[in-house]
């Protein structure tokens, strides 16, 4: 897997990010060209015509990150708007894209854990990279994610981390933080209540969760174009989540019926392992091992694998972060039989 380390202004983060992955990013615009295409009826220059509905806002209130995402596209020798594509491309899909994904935060004695499997089109795995981050300001961030997406999921070198999940609710907004954006943002904050603050201050523009954890616990966001509500940890210090609302929302808000069919089953299964080993205490060895988890139910499991009636929707990688040591295990591939292992430590 690529690994790039990218320091000082914004610019030359992403011209780093660019130059390194040029390849790669070149395949991940292929693999959206294509999926756009399928899925949306879309042509590659009619989404990065939508996608510059989000330049106005970025450049008022998010200049840095256009700034990097500037540098990507000069390194990767492609145009600005196809990297801006890539960072908006949940709000251009309106909901198009399956990516069905498993997240827990768990906080109590023995540490605090976030951890995720990370589900997607199998295509695109060749494309995943870790990115390195070291910030002008000293803040290190480390992450996995999708080559020329700024934000994704991983964590800082003050031990704030976060996770997503995919959502479908209707509506987008065109003066919110994107969700790859926000995944950002939470990595370039100083505490779980920053990160928290910070969000529902900007609002996000389309339906997600985004579990964001430090070494106090972890707080769910479910965001939709219209709202953030909190999901706080229960009694035994657990947050979980899938692929479906499990909060109340505006009664404006209209979720899709469960688009994966299998998103009830994989967070009751879930809950369930975590009942079995949360009197123990907490350890990333227990976490991992909830992962690697490959009962059926509805068609998936956590550890999910490809299947004819999924498409190739698989768990590309598996990470289990300790937000105390500031230190995170990463799997690639499906972690019962993983391609590749590192451990991300800004």
């Amino acid at each position: 897997m690529l690994q790039i380390l990218c320091t000082g202004t914004p610019h030359s983060i992403g011209l780093q990010h660019g130059k390194t992955a040029s390849l790669e990013i070149s395949r991940s615009i292929e693999f959206y060209a294509s999926l756009f295409q399928k899925l949306s009826k879309l042509d590659w220059p009619a989404v990065t015509q939508l996608a510059l509905t989000y330049q106005p806002y970025l450049s008022s209130n998010w200049p840095q990150y256009v700034s990097e995402m500037e540098g990507v596209a000069e390194g990767a020798g492609v145009k600005y708007e196809d990297i801006l594509a890539l960072n908006v491309r949940t709000e251009i899909a309106f909901g198009a894209f399956s990516d069905g994904c498993t997240a827990l935060s768990w906080k109590g004695e023995g540490g605090s854990v976030l951890a995720q499997n990370w589900d997607w089109n199998n295509d695109q795995l060749p494309n995943m990279i870790c990115l390195k981050i070291q910030k002008e300001d000293g803040l290190n961030i480390q992450m996995i994610t999708e080559a020329g997406i700024i934000g994704k999921i991983g964590l800082n070198s003050k031990g704030v981390g976060c996770t997503l999940n995919a959502l479908k609710a209707k509506g987008v907004s065109f003066t919110s933080l994107p969700c790859h954006l926000a995944l950002r943002t939470v990595m370039e904050s100083s505490s779980r209540q920053d990160a928290v603050s910070t969000l529902e201050a900007s609002g996000v523009a389309s339906s997600c969760h985004i579990l964001v954890a430090d070494a106090t616990g972890g707080t769910g966001l479910e965001c939709t174009s219209e709202d953030i509500v909190r999901l706080e940890m229960n009694s035994d210090g657990i947050v979980t989540h899938t692929n479906h609302m499990v909060v109340k929302h505006k009664e404006s808000v209209v979720e899709a019926e469960d688009w994966l069919a299998d998103t009830r089953f994989r967070l009751e299964r879930i809950d369930e392992l975590l009942d079995g080993v949360k009197g123990k205490g907490v350890t990333t060895e227990a976490v991992e091992s909830l992962l690697l988890d490959e009962k059926m139910g509805c068609g998936a499991s956590i550890c999910r694998k490809e299947t004819e009636e999924k498409g190739s929707l698989a768990t590309l990688f598996s990470i289990v972060m300790d937000l105390e040591k500031t230190t995170a295990k990463v799997s690639m591939g499906r972690p019962v039989a993983p391609v590749e292992k590192l451990v991300l430590d800004p």
